[in-house]
C-alpha cells in the first residue's frame, strides 16, 4: 500500500487535504510502501484466511495554525483508494473525511479513521490516522495551553518605561503598563486568559507570557556615557 499524489494513475491511497497543501501532506507525492516490493498488485498475495491480516496503519501529519487550535476549524481529507475483487480487477474509490480539530488540541494528537486504506481480498484495510501539528506562527509560540510572545524594547523604555502594545491570537492588541517599573531581560509578563483553550475545559484559556527583547544602542558619545555614569553612580 502507498500514497500517491496523483489519483488518476495506478492503485494505492491518496489522501489531498482540501484545505492544505497537497505536497506537503504527501510529501512531494513519493510513494510509501509497507515492505511489499512491485506495484500495488503484485505486492499482495490473496488469501482466504478465516482470520485476515490487517495492514498497517497509514500516518500523516495536518499542520494547523495557533488561532485554528484557539477556535477549533473542520478540515476536509479528500482520499481516494484502491479497491481489489477476487479476480484481481482494481477500482477507485473517492471520499472526504471530515477531521474536526477540537479547541485547545495538542500537537501530536491522533484521529484515526478505521480501515479507509486499500481493499485487498483477503485483508483487512490499513486504518488511516492523521496526527495533528501546530503550523509555526511568526509571531507566537506554544507552550501548552500558554502562548508565548518576545516584545522588543529599546534600552531607553526599558529604563524609562513605556506602554507596550501586546498582540493577542484574536488580532487586537492590549496595552501593557511598563511606566512604573525598569525592565530587565528577564522580566516576564503574563496577561491571563488570552492563550489557548484548555483541551478537557475549553470554557477556561491559558495565558499570553510575554518575556523582553532589550535592545541595546550599539555606541553612545562620550557625553552620553559621562551622564549615564553620573546618574547610574547616584543609584
Amino acid at each position: 500500500m502507498f500514497f500517491n499524489g496523483n489519483a488518476g494513475r495506478g492503485g494505492g491511497v491518496n489522501i489531498e487535504g482540501m484545505d492544505i497543501d497537497l505536497e506537503e501532506l504527501l510529501g512531494g507525492g513519493g510513494n510509501l510502501h509497507h515492505g511489499h516490493g512491485g506495484g500495488p498488485f503484485r505486492s499482495h498475495t490473496f488469501s482466504h484466511s478465516k482470520q485476515p491480516q490487517q495492514e498497517a496503519t497509514i500516518e500523516k501529519e495536518v499542520f494547523v495554525t495557533l488561532e485554528d487550535i484557539a477556535r477549533g476549524i473542520e478540515k476536509k481529507m479528500k482520499i481516494s483508494r484502491t479497491v481489489y475483487d477476487e479476480d484481481g480487477h482494481a477500482r477507485n474509490e473517492e471520499k472526504v473525511l471530515t477531521l474536526n480539530v477540537k479547541p485547545g488540541w495538542k500537537a501530536g494528537t491522533k484521529v484515526t479513521f478505521s480501515r479507509e486504506g486499500d481493499k485487498f481480498p483477503g485483508k483487512v484495510p490499513a486504518d488511516i490516522a492523521f496526527i495533528i501539528r501546530d503550523k509555526p506562527h511568526p509571531v507566537f509560540t506554544r507552550d501548552g495551553s500558554n502562548i508565548c510572545y518576545k516584545h522588543a524594547l529599546s534600552l531607553k523604555e526599558a529604563l524609562c518605561g513605556s506602554v507596550a502594545q501586546i498582540p493577542t491570537l484574536d488580532g487586537k492588541r492590549i496595552g501593557l503598563n511598563l511606566l512604573d517599573e525598569v525592565i530587565k531581560p528577564t522580566t516576564v509578563k503574563k496577561l491571563q486568559g488570552y492563550g489557548l483553550p484548555y483541551p478537557k475545559d475549553p470554557l477556561k484559556r491559558g495565558d499570553l507570557v510575554i518575556t523582553f527583547d532589550v535592545k541595546f544602542p550599539d555606541r553612545l558619545t562620550q557625553s552620553s556615557k559621562d551622564i549615564l555614569f553620573d546618574v547610574l553612580s547616584k543609584g
